[in-house]
């Protein structure tokens, strides 16, 4: 494919690439080969909190593209099934059972991944979990369990599993949010902080690993069909009143994620950084 040239910084020099050729010329010449900047062949992908959903349906994205995939999460039987879906996709899948809200768990998890699969090159942070009720009803130990699944397993992920990528000097995190990260809801004093959180972190990662080869970005799902929200949706009101807050009028399906991962897990977005991209259907601008 036809690259820009780089120096040994890896830096661009403009000059002399435009008195090499015209810009028309150069994108001229990448043009026949864009779709390989979405060929994830030889790369390793981490999904935490794989086994389900919109984890499940990212691991299956990014397999597809060619990737290797481990997925990490709690419980064992939908780890298997996600990793054998991956294989059966023509690449390596891995599972590890492991909670990673506890930092040792999160550096075993890393040793093995190193020891087994060699390197990790995008990580995908899917976990979550929700409470609602009144604030002055709300149990502590509920926040305690949002913050710590949400937030403090991402940190640990990030923390741990990034370093593998800062030693590489390459790599592609990203961090699930939701809209809810952006707006505040009634009865929800830690869902939308866990995740407006989230989004901070994306960002002061950007900021600090960017200039050391590691893409730091962030998704914020709207209202997605899975098993999670069958209940929710199930009530027609609470169908009429999410479906009035989306443009598109329709709800989010698990395929809709899987572009918008690939294209964050790729060399297509390797100027793309510090950025939560909306997978909502317009619902953060109406």
């Amino acid at each position: 494919m036809g690259r820009i040239p780089r120096g040994e910084d890896g830096l661009v020099d403009i000059v002399e690439v435009r008195n090499d050729m015209t810009d028309m010329d150069r994108i001229m010449r990448a043009a026949p080969d864009v779709r390989g900047l979405f060929d994830l062949s030889g790369k390793v992908a981490l999904v935490v909190g794989g086994t389900k959903g919109l984890g499940q349906a990212m691991a299956f994205a990014l397999g597809g593209a060619g990737a290797d995939v481990c997925v990490i999460g709690r419980g064992p039987a939908g780890l298997r099934e996600t990793a054998e879906a991956i294989g059966s996709l023509g690449r390596r899948g891995k599972a590890i059972a492991a909670d990673v809200t506890v930092e040792k768990n999160v550096a075993d998890a890393l040793k093995q991944i190193l020891a087994e699969l060699g390197r990790i090159d995008i990580l995908v942070n899917s976990q979550g979990t929700v409470h609602l009720a009144p604030t002055e009803e709300f149990d502590t130990d509920k926040w305690d369990q949002v913050m710590s699944v949400n937030l403090r397993s991402v940190f640990l992920c990030c923390k741990h599993f990034g370093s593998a990528m800062l030693r590489q000097g390459k790599g592609k995190i990203i961090n699930i949010s939701s809209v809810r990260g952006f707006q505040g809801r009634a009865k929800d004093p830690a869902y939308a902080p866990s995740k407006g959180a989230v989004n901070q972190l994306t960002r002061s990662l950007a900021i600090e690993w960017g200039p050391r080869g590691v893409n730091v970005n962030g998704i914020a799902p709207a209202f997605t069909v899975t098993s999670i929200s069958e209940e929710f949706l199930s009530n027609t009101a609470n169908r009429d009143w999410v479906l009035s807050r989306i443009p598109m009028k329709r709800l989010g399906q698990l395929e809709d994620i899987m572009g918008p991962v690939l294209f964050l897990a790729s060399p297509a977005s390797d100027f793309v950084h510090g950025h939560t991209l909306p997978v909502d259907g317009g619902w953060l601008s109406a």
